[in-house]
């Protein structure tokens, strides 16, 4: 039964491992995910933050239907993947659209501009002029100049082929839009742009959206809610105003201190991690952030902290969230 408060997507106990076949690793486990809950809410744009390698990506495509994970379950509207039927599958999968990373090697370079657009509309059984004039309005949507149509995808730039990615997703008509690093392979000057456009498609399109980004910039100036992953888990999530208000992490706290500040803020001081970020192919026992962390207490290298609600709205996986970044009222 669907109520008011049913999520439109969630990820429930996620966990996926990747089997390595090179010759230096050959059978090694590769942990991208390991036991991730999180929720979409119908019109939310969540963000999902972490440095490279941390399981971002996996994340976002088994959300999107793309990949299938080892443990755990997908809902859409409260009911699992795994028993909709044919019909309401294809329902899902038409709603639930990507945006992929790199717009250089997500288009196929062998297809014009308007067959890319229209692979969707064609697939969904529109045909003839009204997929040209569906293209067209497309093309016009996200800032590009229908005339191109017939070019292929190495006429255009960086930019335009990211335009080209969410055109192609807005074809089907989705309700979810599942965005991987959607900007950081693009020009400074080209990512406000971008921001901006999915925003503005947002609010057209009635979208909810999935950000994944390791630019927290991007997330805190998009999203409602921010979730912070960590070699495969996710160490804190709360809404984005709260998140930069009180941090409940000390990653996330070594996150927030890296961003670029226009002005020095000489009252605060830098936050510099330990070593460089564990291999996921030998996760530290207890809190795997511990080999990095300054608070770090015996406890931290033994018990593994669990996710909780620290403040309404704001989970932390942290042993000292209470007395560490919670301060007490004067």
């Amino acid at each position: 039964m669907i109520t008011p408060d049913t999520a439109l997507l969630a990820g429930v106990n996620l966990r996926k491992q990747f089997r390595l076949t090179s010759t230096t690793r050959k059978g090694g486990l590769l942990t991208a995910l390991d036991d991730v809950s999180l929720t979409l809410a119908i019109g939310e744009t969540l963000g999902i933050a972490g440095e490279s390698g941390c399981g971002k990506s996996t994340l976002g495509k088994i959300l999107a239907g793309l990949m299938k994970p080892d443990h755990g379950e997908v809902q859409y509207l409260g009911s699992p993947l795994s028993s909709l039927s044919s019909d309401a599958y294809r329902q899902f999968r038409r709603t639930t659209q990507m945006i992929f990373q790199d717009p250089f090697s997500s288009l196929n370079p062998r297809m014009r501009i308007a067959d890319i657009i229209a692979e969707p509309l064609v697939i969904s059984g529109e045909a003839g002029s009204n997929v040209r004039t569906s293209v067209a309005h497309l093309m016009e949507t996200v800032g590009l100049n229908p005339e191109l149509a017939q070019r292929f995808p190495d006429e255009f730039s960086g930019g335009q082929r990211q335009r080209i990615g969410i055109a192609r997703a807005l074809a089907a008509a989705p309700d979810i839009l599942i965005a991987d690093e959607p900007v950081s392979s693009l020009d400074i000057s080209i990512q406000a742009q971008i921001i901006n456009l999915l925003q503005e498609m947002k609010g057209s399109f009635n979208l909810s959206l999935v950000i994944i980004s390791h630019n927290l910039s991007v997330l805190r100036h998009m999203c409602d809610r921010i979730s912070i992953m960590y070699l495969g888990t996710i160490f804190e999530q709360a809404p984005a105003a709260d998140l930069f208000r009180q941090c409940l992490h000390p990653y996330t706290e070594a996150l927030i201190a890296a961003i670029p500040r226009v002005s020095v803020d000489t009252r605060q001081t830098a936050v510099i991690l330990n070593d460089d970020l564990p291999s996921p192919l030998s996760i530290p026992a207890g809190c795997r952030f511990h080999p990095r962390c300054r608070y770090a207490a015996e406890i931290c290298r033994t018990d593994v902290p669990a996710l909780l609600e620290i403040e309404p709205g704001h989970l932390s996986a942290c042993h000292f969230a209470r007395t560490i970044f919670l301060r007490t009222p004067d």
